[in-house]
């Protein structure tokens, strides 16, 4: 049984702005105690759309850096939810264009212990005006990736993939006993959406599902809000924490028996048809 903690940010374009909250917010988790803290997507920059290419880094770039220092100084497991990843090609020419949306997990000592490209992109008309072509900026990634930590077995999704749960039934076939969906919801969509379907997904993976969300307005405009409610759930369903509003945190216990418990009392797994 282990403390982890959900870092709910309010992010803008401000990059040094993001990454102070990030780790005082950080820093106040693991002061609480917290063994693994996860932060959420875009954690270092978030505006009217989601990403500048220009500003993408490698994992060994000095974002990431900073971020695992981090890790290795507090001792912790730090999901970053999501980072702008440079995108390179084969015969190492940079892309201009496009860049990945990266969630990278940093073990105790600073180490990278995973890393998983954002698969799915969202491209909407969200109602009430708002347009978003993430795949205009965003290069969708191809592998699954479960993260094996000293805690458990995390697979790593971001935001939009939240909606395809095949995605979800490929990670616990892959041995996961968490799930990490680190977000920047929309409000429109959120208010709906965001409890329901993160509550389905722990359901029918019957894991521990950590959801770090974006909250607030992160534009001048107006114009690119996020819904917050920053969430923990059990194997059951049960929301255990809810950070509501605000930028700050969420924690819950992390027992990973009560992942077995729910198999065995609904086993699901065995009774599969598809």
């Amino acid at each position: 049984m282990f403390l982890a903690a959900c870092v709910q940010l309010c992010c803008t374009t401000d990059v040094e702005r993001n990454l102070a909250m990030t780790e005082k917010l950080v820093r106040r988790a693991a002061k609480r105690g917290a063994s693994l803290v996860a932060t959420p997507e875009n954690t270092a920059f978030l505006g009217p759309q989601f990403h500048k290419v220009e500003q993408a880094q490698s994992l060994d770039g000095p974002i990431a850096q900073r971020l695992a220092r981090l890790a290795s100084e507090l001792g912790i497991h730090l999901l970053v939810g999501a980072i702008a990843e440079r995108k390179v090609d084969e015969s190492g020419t940079i892309d201009t264009s496009r860049c990945y949306n990266t969630s990278v997990m940093f073990g105790p000592a600073g180490e990278r212990l995973a890393s998983y490209r954002k698969m799915h992109l969202f491209d909407v008309d969200v109602p009430g005006g708002l347009t978003i072509r993430e795949s205009d900026s965003i290069a969708p990634g191809e592998e699954l990736v479960v993260a094996e930590t000293a805690l458990g077995k995390m697979g790593l999704s971001i935001c939009y993939d939240l909606r395809f749960p095949e995605l979800y039934r490929a990670l616990v076939d892959r041995g996961a006993e968490m799930i990490a969906v680190p977000s920047a919801f929309t409000l429109t969509t959120g208010k709906d959406h965001w409890h329901a379907l993160l509550r389905a997904r722990a359901i029918e993976t019957q894991t521990w599902v950590l959801a770090p969300a974006q909250w607030g307005t992160h534009d001048e405009e107006g114009k690119r809000k996020s819904y917050g409610h920053s969430v923990i759930i059990d194997p059951w369903g049960t929301i255990v924490a809810d950070k509501g509003h605000g930028e700050g945190l969420c924690f819950a216990e992390i027992d990973l028996d009560r992942v077995a418990a729910a198999r065995r009392a609904i086993p699901v797994g065995q009774h599969r048809r598809l």
